[in-house]
């Protein structure tokens, strides 16, 4: 089970963001477990500057906006 975190403040993106990935990997069979991280510090030590941004098992896969369903399936390992 990958681990997926959605970093930012808590925004309509932000909760956008980690509707879809969980969508997506509903879809296409997968197990994913998707946190909403709006801890300031957390963020700030993956080095991100513009929110959303993914994180999958601790590393940084996407940052500055929502992803669209393709680049989603390539995070995930679909």
């Amino acid at each position: 089970m990958k681990k997926i975190e959605v970093l930012g403040t808590g925004c309509k993106k932000c909760t956008t963001t980690a509707e879809q990935i969980q969508a997506v990997a509903s879809e296409l069979g997968l197990e994913v477990e998707v946190e909403k991280v709006t801890d300031p510090a957390t963020i700030m030590n993956y080095q991100v500057m513009s929110t959303p941004a993914v994180a999958i098992d601790g590393k940084l896969m996407h940052s500055g906006g929502v992803p669209n369903r393709a680049k989603i399936e390539a995070m995930i390992g679909a």
